[in-house]
């Protein structure tokens, strides 16, 4: 396979974490388009939620900043600075994209034959197996294994066109997750928040594994790390060890935010289903209906399961 030669930049500093740039044209013009498109839907819809519009703008930055920013300038060059960027793509900037709920946005500007077709597709038997919640489990999981413990790793480094490909990948496994736990977006399986908690936790344990395995394991792309030459920063042992931790602990902090937002739409859906319980009660009440034999909550669908006697 034909490589890529990427010049060495000059030692990074503590002004070059602001001074440093570089402009990836992909990239931006993958904001440009998406966000473009955003910003028109959204203006379509006149009770459009601000927040969604600035989460998904903000991934989008998000994107921009560690592609463009010191993260692209030394992403090739630093173990550590390649961890940033992967952890980032993962787990950052497919959060803050689904947040944004695009999917909704989508259906809902959309003429009425595309909707319909998007519709029944994100209904169809494949969505249901792709948002199935161990499949989207290894989603989230296997990216970094693959990339770290196969020579995939070393490709990215050396072709510029394999490296593009692995950041969609990341983006779109990172958006899956995101997009069938959170469900802001209509996803084809109504899954229960106690199993993205679940989720997260082997998340964590496969971080913590990975972790290990590039601490106390071989180096990683040798023959590219020195042929970098670079002659300052720390060195490879050390830079992977940085890069481990960063994948290891940065990966957990990452996914706190989640946790955080799942969390919270757990609450407001109980909030909500509680309300829908006490309005049905209100509801018979004033129809004036007689009580059902037994224990009223014997007799609720939405209790009934919970509290069946045994």
């Amino acid at each position: 396979m034909h490589t890529e030669t990427v010049p060495t930049p000059p030692p990074l500093s503590g002004s070059s974490f602001f001074t440093a740039w570089t402009l990836d044209v992909p990239a931006v013009l993958v904001v440009l388009v998406l966000g473009a498109g955003y910003l028109r839907a959204a203006r379509r819809q006149a009770s459009w939620p601000p927040g969604r519009t600035t989460a998904f703008l903000g991934g989008l930055a998000t994107l921009l900043v560690v592609t463009c920013s010191f993260i692209g300038v030394y992403d090739s060059t630093l173990f550590w600075v390649r961890a940033t960027q992967n952890t980032v793509l993962l787990m950052v900037i497919p959060l803050l994209l689904a947040l944004g709920a695009p999917v909704t946005l989508l259906m809902r500007v959309a003429p009425p034959g595309l909707a319909g077709k998007l519709c029944r597709y994100g209904r169809g038997p494949l969505a249901r197996f792709v948002t199935f919640p161990l499949i989207v489990t290894v989603v989230l999981i296997a990216p970094f294994l693959v990339l770290y413990l196969t020579p995939l790793y070393a490709l990215t480094l050396d072709s510029t066109a394999v490296g593009g490909l692995v950041r969609v990948a990341l983006v779109l496994a990172g958006f899956l997750y995101f997009y069938s736990r959170i469900q802001l977006d209509p996803t084809p399986r109504a899954g229960a928040h106690l199993v993205s908690v679940w989720i997260s936790l082997t998340e964590v344990i496969f971080d913590g594994a990975l972790g290990l395995v590039l601490w106390l394991g071989p180096l990683l792309a040798p023959a590219h790390y020195d042929a970098a030459h670079r002659g300052w920063g720390p060195d490879p042992r050390t830079d992977q060890i940085i890069g481990a931790g960063v994948l290891w602990i940065g990966g957990d902090v990452a996914g706190l935010p989640f946790v955080g937002a799942l969390f919270i739409r757990w609450a407001r859906d109980d909030e909500k289903r509680a309300k829908q319980l006490d309005r049905r009660l209100d509801e018979e009440a004033e129809a004036g209906e007689a009580p059902a034999s037994g224990l009223w909550w014997e007799n609720d669908p939405e209790l009934a399961a919970r509290f069946r006697r045994r």
